[in-house]
């Protein structure tokens, strides 16, 4: 898994622009976070996709876009990753590497979780 961190424009039909990049270059993206950030009028945009190819590709187009005013790749130590799984009690949330929530959701019933990665 590749995570892509995005400092974006705050404003109505950037999302469907970036995501027209993955769309346009076939690249499925498996997780995606937005949400306003620290810097005044902008958002940051969290996505990952499977591959390193395709993590270049995204990389190298989203730099062109207008919209983008910062696009990185989050190395593995600078991820995290979350998962919400349901169980007889209720949901459980489980916070920690990609590794270890991969390795809690494999032995839980892994139907049964959501997941994302984020990357701050």
């Amino acid at each position: 898994m590749h995570v892509i961190s995005l400092i974006v424009k705050n404003e109505f039909g950037v999302m469907q622009r970036v995501m027209g990049e993955f769309t346009r270059n076939r690249i499925n993206v498996e997780t995606i976070v937005v949400g306003k950030c620290e810097l005044p009028g902008k958002s940051r945009m969290v996505l990952s996709v499977i591959g390193a190819d395709s993590a270049e590709t995204a990389m190298g187009r989203l730099q062109k876009l207008q919209d983008v005013y910062d696009a990185k790749l989050v190395p593995e130590s600078g991820q995290s990753a979350y998962a919400l799984i349901s169980t007889s009690n209720g949901n459980v949330g489980v916070v920690g590497g990609s590794s270890q929530v991969e390795e809690i959701i494999e032995r839980s019933d892994p139907d049964r979780y959501v997941k994302a990665l984020n990357a701050l």
